[in-house]
């Protein structure tokens, strides 16, 4: 990483971006079109979305053992059609159309604004998580029904995942508390892998990674080390790791990456801890208590050089994986200490609580980013957890509080305005939890029981997409890893005299967007819709032409549009340094000032853009 060192400035100045591909220090904006590309047609809506409703505000799609519905590739754009791709709570799902680009835009519509020479981030990617609850319950299924739902992620048919969590032994989403040493009798040449890694996880991480057509990244994560080694001689209820412990806790992790790697499956990154600084006193799950200063003595002296001296210095070191409200506990601490600085390449952080934007506003993550740029952000847990829902006060009416919701299009928003607003804010990709889960959220050794975007009734061997899963491939699989971020927003057509919208801060309510720029060199565009009144997008492209989209009430839309490859330059249009809710500053250091001496707004509503 000290290679990057004497361009970091620049970079921060010129683009505020570092690449989260192996400690490259640049922005990459040379892309490449599409060898073959897919063709336009005129309408398209996946084969046979077998609709059904349980009851709440949209419908779910049925999978069993001889159908599936699969989204399948979508046509390129080209210098005469882009592509749009919309799901809706009253029912679509990936309808896909080529429209023809038209002359002017359409009188009453609002402009789409994307500032494509101020790259930002590069993305890693998005997926989701292989607990042993996710595993076991796939493996309840039938083969063909198993093989649907793994195609359904990982399938270049599918949402095309190319990042996958894997706890390091048991969670709370087990069904028993273990890890791999659990005698205190043991020593790490008793080590072994579990039945739960054996027969769950390894074969279906296998069966995706030969799906997968992109490079499929996998993330290892410890809940817990063995009983013995810790201070309260028990996996939860936090407790830390004895001093006298912490070489033996690094050569365990390095242990299971080893043995992953004997299995066929490499790991290409490892989080220090999940949730180390929250207070786990209280929580009867698979946890670990942290300080600041003990992980940063641990990971300098001890796991930093293990992986090293196991010949594992490439994989990518993420601290964190806790909340986001907690990254300034840590964050100085931590990553100002060059030594263990050294060692880490990303900060992973969880969704859980940034809904509450009063005292936990976006701005952190671009403060993370602005201190540290050469440590990339990745969102890698999230889930709706009904609970944390009760305690923030008019969420209920959004996503209900049922531990499932089946059919929920309240939760497929939250799902799509929390990636939306950490794209926006430096954030290069976001990790699902539990991948799917039996219809009553589990199963949970614990009783903390969640919903997930594909539920399971193994008994009619049959899987149900939620919108929650839809929703997360509207960015997978447009987005993939290598995509760059380019700043976006919605503002009032200066040209027409109404909007459909009316009043701009309506619009800023209602429309929630953020853009990439593909590998392919086309743009994407993910528009969200909230509200319930329709409204009409024109975005000027580089050929001079216009989108005009008319997005529905309560819709989710990817758009592909095709674009002229150019140079990025310092002179570009439009500054990536941001202050207000939807407009870029025009200069550095007006956002150096904003950073320091901003009150953190209040948030009136829990619908309120959280792209901000």
């Amino acid at each position: 990483m000290t290679r990057c060192a004497g361009i970091l400035l620049l970079g921060l100045l010129l683009s505020g971006s570092i690449s989260a591909q192996g400690g490259d220090c640049c922005v990459k904006t040379k892309c490449s079109p599409r060898a073959n590309p897919t063709p336009t047609y005129d309408t398209q809506q996946p084969a046979g979305c077998w609709a059904r409703s349980f009851g709440h505000d949209s419908v779910v799609c049925v999978c069993n053992a001889t159908h599936c519905d699969l989204p399948g590739p979508s046509p390129d754009p080209t210098p005469d059609h882009y592509t749009v791709i919309t799901s809706t709570r009253s029912g679509l799902r990936f309808h896909t159309t080529t429209p023809h680009l038209v002359d002017s835009p359409t009188p009453g519509g609002v402009l789409l604004k994307v500032a494509t020479l101020s790259p930002q981030q590069t993305m890693i990617g998005f997926g989701s998580s292989f607990t042993d609850a996710a595993t076991i319950t796939t493996h309840n299924l039938s083969p063909a029904t198993q093989d649907h739902l793994i195609r359904s992620y990982f399938g270049p048919e599918g949402l095309e995942y190319d990042l996958v969590r894997v706890p390091i032994a048991g969670t709370d989403f087990s069904t028993r508390p273990y890890t791999y040493l659990d005698d205190h009798h043991q020593n790490l040449d008793d080590f072994t892998l579990s039945t739960e890694d054996i027969e769950h996880k390894l074969p279906l991480l296998r069966r995706a990674l030969e799906l997968s057509e992109r490079p499929l990244r996998v993330l290892a994560s410890p809940w817990s080390p063995p009983a013995w080694m810790k201070t309260n001689d028990k996996l939860t209820n936090g407790g830390q790791l004895l001093p006298d412990m912490w070489h033996q806790w690094a050569l365990y992790l390095v242990r299971f990456l080893q043995e992953y790697e004997a299995a066929g499956v490499n790991v290409w990154g490892i989080t220090t801890q999940n949730h180390p600084f929250s207070e786990h006193e209280e929580i009867n799950w698979n946890s670990c208590s942290w300080t600041p200063e003990n992980m940063r003595d641990w990971l300098k002296s001890h796991l930093g050089p293990a992986l090293k001296e196991a010949g594992l210095q490439h994989l990518q070191v993420l601290v964190g994986d806790d909340t986001r409200k907690n990254i300034h506990v840590f964050r100085d601490i931590v990553l100002g200490d060059e030594e263990a600085s050294e060692y880490i390449d990303g900060v992973a952080v969880h969704w859980y609580h940034d809904f509450a934007t009063d005292d936990n506003p976006p701005r952190v993550l671009d403060r993370m980013h602005l201190l540290y740029p050469d440590k990339f952000i990745l969102y890698t847990e999230a889930c709706i957890v009904s609970v944390i829902w009760e305690s923030q006060p008019g969420l209920d009416e959004v996503v209900s509080t049922a531990t499932v919701a089946l059919g929920s299009w309240g939760r497929a928003e939250l799902y799509a305005i929390n990636i939306i607003q950490i794209s926006n804010h430096h954030v290069t990709g976001w990790i699902d939890w539990n991948f799917a889960l039996d219809t009553e959220g589990g199963p949970n050794w614990a009783e903390g029981q969640v919903d997930a975007p594909i539920i399971i009734d193994a008994e009619k061997d049959e899987f149900y997409k939620q919108p929650m899963y839809f929703a997360m491939g509207h960015f997978s699989k447009y987005v993939p890893g290598g995509s760059v971020a380019v700043p976006s927003w919605i503002e009032s057509d200066p040209t027409t005299t109404t909007t459909t919208a009316g009043d701009t801060t309506i619009i800023e309510k209602d429309i929630h967007t953020t853009a990439f720029i593909h590998p392919y060199c086309h743009l994407v565009v993910v528009i969200l819709n909230t509200g319930e009144d329709e409204h009409v997008v024109n975005y000027m492209t580089d050929f001079g032409k216009f989108v005009s989209v008319k997005v529905s009430p309560r819709s989710i839309q990817t758009l592909l549009v095709a674009r002229e490859e150019r140079e990025h330059t310092p002179n570009h249009k439009y500054s990536i340094f941001w202050s207000g809710p939807n407009y870029p500053k025009q200069s550095q250091g007006d956002w150096v000032a904003d950073l320091h001496t901003d009150p953190v707004p209040s948030v009136p509503s829990v619908m309120k853009s959280m792209a901000e």
